[in-house]
């Protein structure tokens, strides 16, 4: 899904804690998708999301994730995790079952990756950043 020119973006658990935390960067590019549309989170990070807040930050927790679209687990989604999984665990490559699941939802559903963890997705094409 591309809208105006920029692509919907699925943010990881990392750039959604830097925005709750009031990092400039996550702020400005969470602003900028909420602005056209196109933010999206992952169930998964849903969840890493709640099972890591203090009681405190519960409401700017759930207001972030109400602004984002949630993506859910689907069949072609667990699917391509699996194959995501294997194929790397070939070549020697060992990813989380949530980074892989993660990275599948970014493929299955055309969307870019916003994250800092650039070693947790070797599928660089899906990046919204790159390494430096």
């Amino acid at each position: 899904m591309i809208r105006e020119g920029k692509p919907s973006v699925l943010i990881d658990t990392d750039v959604a804690i830097d925005f709750l935390q009031g990092k400039e960067y996550a702020k400005k590019l969470l602003e900028g998708l909420w602005e056209k549309d196109t933010a999206h989170i992952s169930i998964l990070s849903v969840y890493e999301l709640f099972a890591g807040m203090r009681e405190k930050e519960r409401k700017a927790t759930h207001d972030f994730i109400e602004a984002c679209k949630i993506e859910n687990l689907a069949l072609d989604i667990v699917s391509e995790a699996g194959e995501l999984y294997r194929g790397y665990r070939k070549k020697g490559v060992t990813l989380t079952p949530i980074d892989c699941l993660i990275m599948a939802t970014a493929a299955c559903r055309s969307l870019k990756i916003a994250t800092r963890n650039f070693k947790h997705y070797p599928e660089k094409n899906l990046l919204l950043f790159k390494e430096k």
